[in-house]
């Protein structure tokens, strides 16, 4: 097979939104991404189904993968005639090894391209309200690793050197381990112990925390505040702007982990909306949708579609609106489809779906479940002989239908998707080891089910039992207790933006 080619794509310092327009194009037209510690992870669980993924970060069981078997990796992937897309925290040649990765992808006569990142050097300090340049204060600046290799003899980096600069910023990456005895050689070199510092942590993420003062106390001041890495510092005069330009990180759910359990190719507006609110986002899906195509059920529609004048679609979830209106099409149908029908919707999270395809719901019920709007449908179908297609997935019982089927309707169950607990890579298990969520929100009782499925009893409990539990609604928050979660937050409106609002009130 002939080659593929391997973009090396940087995805920014931490905020998925940092990633270039060119970078996010590539990752959803890719067939494989390699990815690392550092890179966000929504940016990868929201790839379509299709895509391999192979996490070559460090995990709480193993090391980091070694460095030559990530490029053998590469070419591998690459000789199988795939895209693949190197998936690289910050820019892929600023301390990112890039260079060598490319080095020898030439030397296999592999295809590759560069897609530069912002990197942490830059957006981290920004986000921090710390300009790296800034007229009369600093009119240059070094970024320099301040986390060297192991196997090095002596250390490369001129901190002697360094330590009589003026007139500008130090940046330094991976900057907490060695931040002592790299304090120690500036001031030895000459900087004065005064000098304006700051140490960042998981910079441009919800979980940012900045600590600052003069270089002589910074360590100190890092072990008060216990900053921890990933980290980086900023020396030099510019750091006094941080008190008037900090800008970030002000939300009413600053400095929280919020688990999102929802899909993830559906739950992005929800990540946007937990960080417009401050919050970091833990993007660690417990199920995952996929269409179903009935075609045995489409055939009973369409002979159905000349027996009955009164005809009621009743969609009980997002999903179905979305896959439904996808197979109308698929069916031979278009748009006019629908101007033979009522529509009723189960709340008000379905009706906006119906919304996006500029239809509006006739029936809501009072209540957003299945058996109120069973219950308040049927007295409106009564005697009317009606075509009823109730649109579902695979889950959940057949309430709706029974219902609805006593009032005299024909009830026709359509299923367009069917929902399945998702499969974790070795990237989401690592993730959840190193950011434990104060909150986990749950979006339906098949999310709630599949956590416990995926973590097992015991160790879901106890993640759960140190988090506070955010329910949608009456019906998950029973799923949630019947398995023993305790749940804290409970949507008003069962909705997303509904849940959000409770979660943004009880921290308030």
């Amino acid at each position: 097979m002939s080659n593929g080619i391997v973009y090396l794509v940087g995805a920014g310092p931490g905020d998925p939104g940092l990633i270039t327009v060119k970078g996010k194009r590539l990752l959803h037209d890719c067939d494989a991404v390699v990815y690392d510690r550092l890179s966000p992870l929504e940016l990868v669980v929201t790839l379509p189904q299709h895509v391999e993924r192979y996490y070559v970060g460090k995990s709480a069981e193993c090391h980091s993968v070694p460095q030559e078997k990530i490029n053998a990796l590469l070419v591998q992937l690459a000789q199988r005639g795939l895209k693949v897309v190197r998936l690289k925290g910050g820019d892929p040649f600023v301390f990112g090894r890039g260079g060598e990765e490319a080095l020898f992808l030439k030397k296999h006569n592999v295809p590759f391209e560069i897609v530069p990142g912002i990197t942490a050097g830059i957006a981290v300090p920004a986000y921090a309200g710390i300009p790296i340049t800034h007229r009369n204060s600093s009119v240059f600046a070094v970024l320099v690793t301040a986390h060297e290799a192991s196997d090095k003899t002596e250390f490369q980096a001129p901190w002697e050197w360094l330590s009589g600069v003026e007139h500008g910023s130090i940046i330094g990456y991976m900057g907490v381990k060695q931040l002592s005895a790299t304090i120690e050689k500036l001031i030895a070199g000459g900087m004065a112990p005064a000098t304006p510092a700051a140490l960042i942590q998981q910079g441009s993420t919800g979980l940012q925390r900045c600590a600052t003062g003069r270089l002589a106390d910074l360590v100190k001041i890092a072990e008060e505040q216990k900053i921890s890495p990933p980290a980086l510092f900023v020396i030099g005069d510019v750091v006094k702007l941080a008190k008037e330009l900090a800008w970030f990180g002000k939300g009413p759910l600053a400095g929280k982990s919020v688990w999102v359990t929802r899909p993830a190719d559906q739950a992005v507006e929800m990540y946007e909306m937990l960080r417009e609110d401050g919050a970091e986002v833990l993007p660690l899906p417990t199920i995952a949708i996929s269409e179903f195509q009935d075609s045995s059920g489409w055939v009973s529609l369409r002979q159905s579609l000349d027996t009955q004048k009164t005809r009621w679609l009743v969609f009980t979830s997002e999903n179905g609106v979305r896959y439904f209106h996808k197979q109308i099409i698929a069916n031979g149908y278009d748009e006019r489809f629908w101007g033979g029908f009522k529509i009723a919707a189960v709340g008000s999270g379905t009706a906006r779906e119906l919304n996006q395809c500029n239809l509006t719901a006739d029936f809501v019920p009072t209540k957003a479940t299945t058996a109120v709007l069973a219950d308040e449908l049927a007295p409106i179908l009564q005697d009317q002989s009606s075509l009823v297609v109730r649109v579902r997935g695979n889950l959940g019982d057949d309430r709706v239908e029974r219902t609805l089927a006593e009032s005299g309707s024909i009830v026709l169950a359509l299923q367009v998707y069917s929902t399945s607990t998702a499969e974790w890579d070795a990237g989401m298990w690592a993730y959840l080891e190193e950011n434990r969520p104060d909150v986990i929100t749950f979006t339906s009782g098949s999310t709630v089910s599949a956590f416990i499925e995926i973590l097992g009893k015991e160790r879901a409990l106890k993640i759960a039992g140190q988090a506070k539990i955010a329910s949608i609604g009456p019906m998950t928050s029973t799923i949630a207790a019947e398995v023993g979660l305790q749940v804290s937050i409970e949507a008003k409106e069962y909705s997303v933006p509904g849940l959000i609002d409770e979660i943004v009130k009880y921290f308030r």
